[in-house]
This record gives C-alpha cells, sequence and structure tokens, in this order.
C-alpha cells in the first residue's frame, strides 16, 4: 500500500502538469468565443476566422506524433518547458498579428509547443500513477484541460469585451508563462522512456480495438466541438450578443466540465469505461437535439450548456482508459495517439459546421446534425468494444486458469 504523503506528493506533480494542460486548453477553447472579434478587425467573416481553431487543431495532431519521436531521447522536464515557451511565442505572435494569414501561421507555432508538452505530460502521469491510480491521475491532468473551459475561456471571452481578442491572446500567453513557471518548481526530473521511431508510434494503429476507440474519440468530439464552435451565433438569442453574458454562459460550461471531468475518472474506476462513455454520450445527443429550444432563453441555455459540458469532458477519461486497457505496453503510444485524434476531430469542427450552415441547416438547429455526428462516434465505440470483448474471451479461454485467476484491465470493461 502506498503511503498517503506519496500519494500527496504524486498529485501535486500531476496538479503541476495540470497547469499546463490548463495554459493549453484556455489557448484551445477561447478562440470560439472571440470569433466575432476576430472577424471584424481582420477583415474576414465569422466562418473565415473560425479556420484559426482549425489551424490549430490540425498543426497540433499532425505535430504530435512528429515531435515525439524526433524528441525521444530530449529530457521530459526540458520538452515540457520548452514546450511551453513555444506556445507563449505562437500566442504572443497571434496577438501582435497584422493580417488573418500571419495570425493563422502563429496559430501553427502555439499548436507546435502544445503538441511538444500535452503528450509528454500526459506520459508522465501514466509512468507515475499506479494501475490502480491511472484513471484518477488521468482526471487530474485533464482537469486542467476542463478548467482552462470553466475558467480560462470566460475570462478571455470577457477580456476580448474590455479590450480586443488581440488582448485574450496576450492574457493566453501569460497563462502560459505562470504554466512554466509551476512546471520548473512543482515537477522534478522524470525518468525519460526509450526513443521510439516513428513507425513504432503508429503501430497501435494496427489494432482494430484500439483503432476503433481512436475513431470514436474524433468522431464524437468533432460532434461535440461542432456547436462550441458556433456557440457565439447558436446561443445569440439567449445572450443578445453580449459578450459578458456569453463569458458567464462558457463559464457555466466549463464548470461543468470540470465536474464531468472529475467525477469520470471516479466512476470510471468503479464501474468501467463502457457505462460512463454511452451514459455521456446518449446524455449529450439528447441535449443537442434540443438546442433549437433551449437556445432561445438564457435560464433553458444555461441548463443545456452545462449538461453538455459535463456529459463532454465525462467521455474523455473513460476512452483514455479503454486504450490503456487494451494494451497497457502501448499505453504512452495510445495516449499519445489520442492526443491526434481528439485534435483532428476538433480541427474538422469549424469546417464540419461551415459546411452545415451553408447548404443544410440554420444556425439555430446545428445541434441537430451535431447531435447525429456525436451518435455515429458512440456506434463507432460500440464496435470497439465489442471486439475487445470478444478478444478477452478468446484470451480467457487459451489461458491456463491459474493465470486467469488474477484480475486485468480487461475485466473492468
Amino acid at each position: 500500500m502506498t503511503p498517503p504523503d506519496t500519494h500527496q506528493r504524486l498529485n501535486l506533480r500531476f496538479v503541476a502538469l495540470a497547469i499546463g494542460m490548463f495554459a493549453i486548453g484556455t489557448d484551445s477553447f477561447v478562440v470560439a468565443g472571440i470569433l466575432p472579434s476576430v472577424a471584424e478587425d481582420l477583415h474576414v467573416d465569422v466562418p473565415t476566422s473560425a479556420e484559426l481553431i482549425t489551424a490549430y487543431a490540425l498543426a497540433y495532431a499532425v505535430l504530435s506524433p512528429l515531435v515525439a519521436s524526433l524528441a525521444g531521447r530530449a529530457s521530459r522536464k526540458a520538452l515540457l518547458v520548452g514546450g511551453l515557451g513555444v506556445f507563449i511565442a505562437g500566442n504572443i505572435g497571434t496577438g501582435l498579428a497584422p493580417t488573418f494569414e500571419l495570425a493563422m501561421a502563429f496559430r501553427v507555432v502555439a499548436a507546435l509547443g502544445g503538441a511538444m508538452f500535452t503528450p509528454t505530460a500526459a506520459g508522465a502521469v501514466v509512468a507515475l500513477a499506479g494501475p490502480e491510480k491511472r484513471a484518477t491521475a488521468l482526471s487530474i491532468l485533464f482537469g486542467g484541460l476542463s478548467g482552462a473551459t470553466a475558467l480560462g475561456s470566460p475570462i478571455g471571452t470577457a477580456i476580448s469585451g474590455i479590450t480586443d481578442w488581440r488582448g485574450t491572446m496576450l492574457f493566453v500567453a501569460a497563462v502560459g508563462a505562470l504554466a512554466t513557471v509551476a512546471v520548473l518548481i512543482g515537477l522534478p526530473a522524470v525518468p525519460r522512456p526509450p526513443a521510439v521511431p516513428f513507425k513504432q508510434r503508429i503501430s497501435p494503429l494496427a489494432d482494430a480495438r484500439i483503432t476503433l476507440t481512436l475513431l470514436l474519440l474524433l468522431v464524437s468530439y468533432s460532434g461535440l466541438f461542432v456547436l462550441y464552435t458556433y456557440v457565439s451565433q447558436v446561443f445569440r438569442p439567449a445572450t443578445n450578443g453580449d459578450g459578458t453574458t456569453l463569458a458567464w454562459l462558457l463559464f457555466a460550461w466549463g464548470a461543468a466540465a470540470v465536474v464531468g471531468n472529475l467525477f469520470a475518472g471516479r466512476l470510471t474506476d468503479v464501474y468501467g469505461n463502457r457505462i460512463v462513455i454511452n451514459t455521456a454520450g446518449v446524455t449529450a445527443v439528447m441535449v443537442f437535439l434540443t438546442t433549437p429550444w433551449s437556445s432561445q432563453h438564457l435560464v433553458s441555455a444555461f441548463v443545456a450548456v452545462m449538461i453538455w459540458g459535463a456529459c463532454g469532458w465525462a467521455m474523455l477519461v473513460p476512452i483514455q482508459h479503454r486504450l490503456v486497457g487494451v494494451n497497457p505496453a502501448a499505453s504512452q503510444l495510445s495516449i499519445s495517439l489520442s492526443s491526434s485524434a481528439n485534435y483532428i476531430g476538433v480541427s474538422l469542427a469549424p469546417i464540419v459546421g461551415g459546411v452545415l450552415l451553408d447548404d443544410m441547416v440554420s444556425v439555430n438547429h446545428l445541434g441537430v446534425p451535431a447531435a447525429a455526428i456525436v451518435a455515429t462516434g458512440l456506434l463507432i465505440g460500440e464496435l470497439g468494444h465489442r471486439l475487445t470483448t470478444r478478444h478477452a474471451r478468446a484470451a480467457a479461454v487459451a489461458t491456463p486458469p491459474e493465470a486467469a485467476a488474477a484480475p486485468s484491465l480487461a475485466d473492468r470493461r
């Protein structure tokens, strides 16, 4: 049994990394709340300004496995601090960019910093936490990400209302600087894992169980962020276009996201990942289907975004838990790929949302096709679960009774 003081030290280290995730998350989510300000200042329309989200998320998804391969021999702490430095530079550059094209380029720089930091932080958590605390430790780490939606994103949106969107980006850079200090002080040296070439990093994709789980993440979060990308327009009837009211709405979404994320780790440890994923996902689908009506009034809008935030973020930890359980030996590789899958989904959201708004639905009804996308992701996840269960049963038949007596992560699915 691990002594309480050891658990406390581990939790403090996870919190230091979570602060870094808070900075990365603030940058990821704050842009959606300031799109109208960006569009007006840089002389583009709102769907075009949403391409800043796509540039950041897609660059992160592509760069993450490449950086992990090229920097495999680097010190983990140096990689974490260096990533935050690049992230800060990218956000300062975005905030000072005179043109939309330059802003896009600096979003890619900021994404490079995120690609250096996030998978490294997730790998450090997996290395430091024991199997019995893995889901809880991941929930602390990703609590920083969801915490960014509760505080970072609404604060940044409010700053945009007081100054402009450029002030928001400088605020994000300041949060990154604070995260750098926290990691420097709170995190000791992390053991460096063996260098892994790029081909080996994507090798988990050869396992259909992992691929289907990653597709669950990609498709579901694409649907979830279709609505988030255009949150200022979807809920405009409820906010009357007021930036402060929108900031409070985003605060409610993010506060609920923190609660959903933190409870998801404990619920997954108790009930397994399938129940948590499907319960949260189906609830989010139902909320999305009601947005044509809930977006019309402020009270119903607050209720809708709180349920949506809690359920959307409650899916992330159990999906990570499933990936680790499928093949614990490749857990760090799988988690790195999950970050890419998540950001590919986020990068597709503005594009999908723009196509839907151009050709299919009004902004008031955007939640309906978004719900269908999330539901499709859940169906893909069920296919992955069935395949995992079939594989576990086949392995149990082939395992001698004395070896089968020891519980495994597969038993928790």
